[in-house]
């Protein structure tokens, strides 16, 4: 059974950091892509970050793109998201997502990953 967990969420000030974290259980992470995505109040699910699978390349959306690093290890079966910089815009619950992709994870979209966590807030106040 694919499970997956976030934690590592919170109340922050903007400029200041969080790092979240992903574990995985119930399959073997190597095979999987796996993807950030959030969600804030009456918006629609949109991604932050992804690492693919088969050659380790990441994406990231513009609104993070110099602020987020996302990282894996595989062997413990682990998924990070360093947040730096952050600001009030990035408050949202923060879901982590895998599934296997045959190309880079750049290409996907949110519903095309089948294995989702239950996602945790963030919170950055002004």
């Amino acid at each position: 059974q694919v499970q997956l967990v976030e934690s590592g969420g919170g109340l922050v000030q903007a400029g200041g950091s969080l790092r979240l974290s992903c574990a995985a259980s119930g399959f073997t992470l190597d095979g999987y892509a796996i993807g950030w995505f959030r969600q804030a109040p009456g918006k629609e699910r949109e991604g932050v970050s992804c690492i693919s699978s088969h050659d380790g390349s990441t994406y990231y959306a513009d609104s993070v793109k110099g602020r987020f690093a996302i990282s894996r290890d595989n062997a413990k079966k682990m998924v990070y998201l360093q947040m730096n910089s952050l600001k009030p815009g990035d408050t949202a619950v923060y879901y982590c997502a895998a599934e296997r992709l045959a190309l880079s994870c750049r290409y996907y979209q949110p519903s095309e990953y089948g294995n989702w966590g239950q996602g945790t807030q963030v919170t950055v106040s002004s």
